[in-house]
């Protein structure tokens, strides 16, 4: 049976890594969620973590301790920013759209956020977390972190070159699947304008301007309509891959 000692080590190594997941993490890090029932989720997870992976740290000053906090907080919060990647790229889908279908002038205060978003993009955002939690990520992101244990010990996390350059790529493919999520409306809507620009050459007495809004909204609305069908697939993809890229970076990260 394990100390006294080796039990608060390893309950609170836990606890800063769990923390960290649940400041960055999607949903776990909401601002609409209490912070009370965040709270004693962080201590329901630490309760049931910490007795089972016996971690220690002896022989450590008091700056040690203060660096290892540090490190196992990034460590959560670079496995949780792994995932929210996603929900930014679904915002940013939603943003470009909104300006293509002339719903950018319409925003909302978004609840996790707590900043101005276009309506559309928090459409996308709350879709999006449906899906998280429809196809079970949560749990996957959990079995994550409890596995970073194994090949990541505590006290070993150094930020490496090769880490933020990671980090960086995974980034910028925050912009790639938010095209391809945005491609099909944002394709139709640019052939609409590219037909309504015809029209209105050959016929400038046709009030093309006022009614091409119209037309780019109802067809890309109804183009994003047809193509929601494969967004859990689209998704459960994209998760995987940013659980596959979230561990790939803590790997390379010592």
């Amino acid at each position: 049976m394990p100390s006294l000692e080796q039990l608060v080590i390893s309950f609170t190594l836990v606890g800063f890594r769990v923390s960290g997941l649940m400041l960055m993490a999607p949903f776990f890090g909401s601002a609409s969620l209490p912070p009370r029932i965040k709270a004693a989720f962080t201590v329901l997870l630490v309760w049931l973590l910490a007795p089972n992976l016996h971690l220690s740290l002896s022989g450590t000053s008091t700056l040690g301790w203060t660096q290892v906090g540090l490190s196992e907080l990034a460590i959560g919060m670079l496995l949780g920013l792994s995932v929210q990647f996603v929900f930014e790229a679904s915002q940013f889908a939603g943003q470009i759209l909104g300006v293509q279908l002339g719903f950018s002038l319409v925003h909302v205060l978004d609840p996790q956020s707590q900043a101005d978003t276009p309506v559309l993009g928090l459409l996308q955002q709350t879709i999006v977390l449906l899906l998280f939690l429809a196809l079970d990520i949560p749990h996957h992101l959990l079995r994550a972190l409890v596995q970073s244990f194994s090949f990541l010990p505590p006290g070993t996390f150094v930020l490496t070159g090769a880490a933020v350059g990671e980090l960086v790529q995974m980034a910028g493919r925050l912009f790639i699947t938010g095209l391809q999520l945005a491609a099909p409306a944002l394709t139709a809507t640019m052939l609409a304008d590219l037909v309504l620009g015809f029209i209105g050459k050959m016929s400038p007495q046709l009030p093309v301007l006022f009614v091409g809004l119209s037309v780019k909204s109802v067809l890309g609305l109804a183009v994003l309509l047809a193509v929601v069908w494969t967004w859990p697939q689209f998704f459960q993809n994209a998760f995987s891959a940013a659980l596959q890229e979230g561990e790939r970076l803590l790997r390379i990260s010592h």
